[in-house]
């Protein structure tokens, strides 16, 4: 079952990770501010030019950046606990009880995120974190075994097997679309109570519901898998010929990618709805984690090997900073664009809400490098590491 010990070498701070961390924030933020932050009501467009403009940039940010920029910043949410419990497994504390509390305190921040916005993934991965916690000392095997299981979409997989059974069965629905239309009118006109209290109530179900319906819960847990096993190889460090294996995985993902790519639009003629469903979501999900491997593997190449990498080193501040960042991009975003802030959803089409996005990632990232000349961590990371040691020995 087990043939854990801590590591040899120490968990130095990885930059590349970070500068990962900062991709992965901010193109979150991007992609919530064209979606209005789960809100979809948006403006006429005021002519045939810029209903093109507005479908290009949703069309390309969304093939570029939903689902990816989760799946990473998934992948370091699991590097980051295999370092947390390494580093004091070396001091010879077990970190797995704190880890708990740890987890705990995440979904306080996710219940704050959820009164501004009804997309928080923080209460999620919290339960994802607990789920992934006893494998935390698991043989790499049994880790490698279980993830490339869930990487399988085993849902998806279950879903079809019932449709060639029974033809007419229905596609796995949760009650996701009502959900989301019980929170729309408090987004529209609400007071932020009426947000708060729709969120609370229809937003936190909703997030796993859609979560399962599209193949992002199982995703979730094979990425925290994934990412304890790139930090027990030590797999993101400069060193025992890692920047060979990242220039393989850079190949095996653009073929696959290429390969998955044609296949999605053939799910359309594909037997009952049940498979077709099913089908789409689980390509879907593989084309998100070759494309995520994708920018992985190209960052770290580049920041590795090319003069790039100290311009990349620049996102770095802004990547520690992501809990900080992401329930900021929530405040921030529901005031501009809810019902009970200033209602820009009414005048900003997709190509505005996008410069929106582009201007309040500049402002975050340059805010991160004030804050962290003084600070050693973010405002929002400092408190949940001070609360995380809370009652810890000195």
């Amino acid at each position: 079952m087990t043939n854990y010990h801590p590591s040899a070498l120490p968990n130095s701070r990885i930059d590349v990770a970070d500068v990962l961390r900062g991709i992965a924030i901010g193109g979150i933020v991007l992609i919530h501010f064209i979606e209005h932050l789960n809100f979809y009501d948006f403006p006429e467009p005021s002519s045939p030019l810029m209903a093109s403009i507005d479908k290009g940039v949703w069309d390309t940010v969304f093939f570029l950046l939903a689902g990816k920029m989760y799946a990473v910043f998934s992948l370091l949410f699991g590097l980051s606990l295999f370092i947390q419990h390494d580093n004091q497994a070396q001091k010879g504390v077990d970190f797995r009880p704190r880890f708990v509390w740890r987890m705990v305190l995440l979904m306080m921040f996710g219940i704050l995120d959820l009164l501004f916005f009804n997309g928080d993934i923080l209460f999620l991965y919290a339960v994802c974190g607990l789920l992934v916690l006893p494998l935390v000392r698991a043989s790499d095997k049994l880790v490698a075994g279980i993830a490339v299981f869930l990487a399988l979409q085993p849902v998806e997989i279950a879903s079809i097997v019932v449709g060639l059974f029974n033809p007419g069965a229905s596609p796995l629905n949760l009650g996701t679309g009502a959900l989301f239309g019980a929170i729309m009118p408090a987004q529209q006109s609400g007071s932020f109570l009426d947000v708060a209290r729709a969120d609370l109530i229809y937003g936190l179900p909703v997030n796993f519901t859609w979560a399962i319906e599209n193949g992002r819960m199982t995703q979730t847990i094979f990425l925290f898998l994934a990412g304890m096993l790139i930090g027990r190889r030590r797999l993101l460090y400069d060193e025992n010929g890692n920047v060979d294996f990242w220039k393989k995985v850079l190949v095996i993902s653009a073929v696959a990618l290429a390969v998955i790519l044609p296949l999605i639009p053939l799910t359309s003629g594909c037997g009952t709805p049940i498979i077709r469903k099913s089908l789409t979501v689980m390509l879907t999900m593989w084309r998100n984690l070759a494309m995520m491997l994708i920018i992985i593997s190209g960052i770290v190449l580049l920041f590795y090997r090319t003069r790039f990498g100290g311009s990349l080193k620049l996102l770095a501040p802004y990547g520690k900073m992501s809990l900080t960042h992401y329930i900021g991009q929530s405040v921030v975003g529901a005031l501009l664009f809810y019902g009970w802030g200033f209602g820009l959803y009414k005048y900003c089409g997709h190509t505005v809400s996008l410069l929106m996005g582009v201007v309040l990632v500049t402002v975050q990232c340059l805010f991160s490098h004030w804050w962290l000349r003084n600070h050693r961590r973010g405002p929002l990371e400092q408190l949940w590491s001070n609360a995380t040691w809370l009652g810890a020995k000195k």
